[in-house]
């Protein structure tokens, strides 16, 4: 079915859309017919580029090959992607040395263009672009009309990337179906450029107590993991957002883990951070784990008290005491079974993480991160998808009576990096039941090869 026409005159700037259905996957083309070559005296548009081609006409046609120049520009939708983002590349031809190959005047709609564009720099490779069949008659031995072909690609890497024109084929479909093939001869100049964005560096840094209270002097075993292999790490006392008095140097082993005894006299300290460099960051530390000191001295006044004037007859003394608990986690299931996409089509595969029960007893005024990282997606002979594929939308409630509010991470891309998943606040009083989800999809490309696609997703709650 052929879209309406905005009519003859002017009809080198239409532009159209069409959906169509491939292997129950919908997929969206836009084309145009291209625009001329910008008059003479006018500056060219942003990031058009000459260089030579070489076009071989169809054998049937009995004409010999086309050399001059190809006008060309490419131009992207999104000039600062980040890691794993998609981005829409179209590459227009404005003038070609292809030759209609037939000895009679082509009619309206029958080119077809497919075409290569070149990305150097950051990330090498190729991004396949098509058009559609919209073109105005084509006199016999008049050059081949201008075009635009449209694809994607996915960033994979940070930087600087280029974009350069790459080969091209016109397929026109009257009265036979034929190819014209043309080719740079030679490098063609970069027409686009972006600068890639990595994603943002979850903090994985982890650390835990041997114990959650004790009498001042007492020493804690800390344990700490996630940090910078063979770096100087400070473990501190803290109180609220100010370190207090307590502190001990420890130094990362050759996997990251750190292990260390703190003395903590200091009666202020509720909470024990672990940190790289001179001072904690809530990026480049861990913790607070919550801590509690116990006044031994208050106790034994409280005691001799007590002593001095014994109870009345028939009265007895109660004590009763709330211990603290751990930070905790668990999920259901152990696996996660993404939908299924067309080979051709590619798209999006949907699931869900499953759910995740978290637990905080501490009893502390420290808070919680829960942090999602995966890695690439292996399928049949070693293809990958990468794991910056990955995007989720997290969820996560609080049960009723839980002194913490709990903070669903941002929707977006999880990859190797990592990402927050769900969180809670340092705050007096803390803790509670959370119950936490997310829908995640997979973007995967067009012609990925057919097979089951494997990653590892792992969640780290400190």
């Amino acid at each position: 079915m052929r879209a309406g026409r905005t009519g003859r005159a002017g009809a080198r700037d239409r532009r159209w859309s069409a959906a169509f259905a491939a292997g129950g996957v919908v997929v969206l083309l836009a084309a145009t017919t291209g625009g001329a070559p910008a008059a003479e005296g006018e500056p060219p548009p942003p990031g058009q580029v000459e260089f030579p081609t070489h076009c071989l006409p169809p054998q049937e046609a009995g004409l010999p090959p086309a050399d001059g120049p190809t006008t060309a520009r490419i131009s992207v939708d999104d000039p600062a992607p980040k890691v794993g983002d998609t981005v829409t590349v179209t590459y227009r031809i404005a003038a070609t040395p292809a030759v209609n190959p037939v000895a009679s005047e082509l009619p309206a709609d029958v080119v077809t263009p497919t075409g290569r564009i070149v990305l150097a720099g950051a990330q090498s490779g190729e991004v396949t672009v098509v058009g559609v069949r919209r073109n105005d008659p084509v006199p016999a031995g008049a050059a081949l009309p201008g075009v635009i072909m449209t694809g994607t690609f996915t960033v994979t890497a940070p930087g600087e990337i280029t974009l350069a024109p790459g080969g091209y084929t016109l397929h026109t479909g009257h009265p036979v179906d034929l190819e014209t093939a043309c080719t740079a001869a030679g490098p063609a100049p970069v027409s686009e450029h972006l600068t890639a964005a990595p994603l943002p560096t979850a903090n994985l840094r982890a650390l835990t107590l041997g114990t959650a209270y004790g009498q001042p002097g007492a020493r804690v075993a800390v344990t700490g993991s996630g940090f910078a292999p063979g770096a100087a790490v400070t473990v501190a006392g803290r109180t609220g957002a100010a370190e207090t008095a307590d502190r001990v140097a420890a130094t990362a082993d050759e996997r990251g883990a750190v292990r260390a005894e703190l003395p903590v006299t200091d009666k202020a300290t509720t909470g024990v951070v672990a940190y790289e460099g001179t001072a904690w960051s809530a990026r480049g530390g861990s913790g607070p784990a919550a801590y509690t000191v116990i006044e031994a001295a208050t106790v034994i006044e409280a005691a001799e008290v007590v002593d001095a004037a014994p109870p009345s007859r028939g009265t007895r003394k109660m004590t009763a005491v709330v211990e603290p608990g751990a930070l905790a986690m668990t999920q259901a299931g152990e696996s996660v079974t993404l939908g299924a996409v067309s080979y051709g089509g590619g798209g999006s595969a949907g699931g869900r993480i499953g759910t995740v029960t978290v637990e905080d007893t501490r009893g502390g005024p420290a808070g919680w991160s829960l942090v999602g990282r995966v890695t690439d997606f292996t399928g049949p002979g070693g293809v990958r998808i990468p794991g910056a594929s990955l995007t989720w939308t997290p969820r996560c409630v609080a049960a009723a009576g839980s002194p913490s509010a709990c903070r669903a991470g941002s929707a977006g891309t999880v990859g190797p990096e990592g990402a927050v998943l769900a969180s809670t606040a340092d705050g007096a009083p803390a803790g509670g039941t959370f119950t936490v989800d997310a829908a995640v999809e997979l973007r995967v490309p067009p012609y990925t090869p057919p097979g089951a696609y494997t990653a590892v997703l792992t969640l780290t709650l400190s």
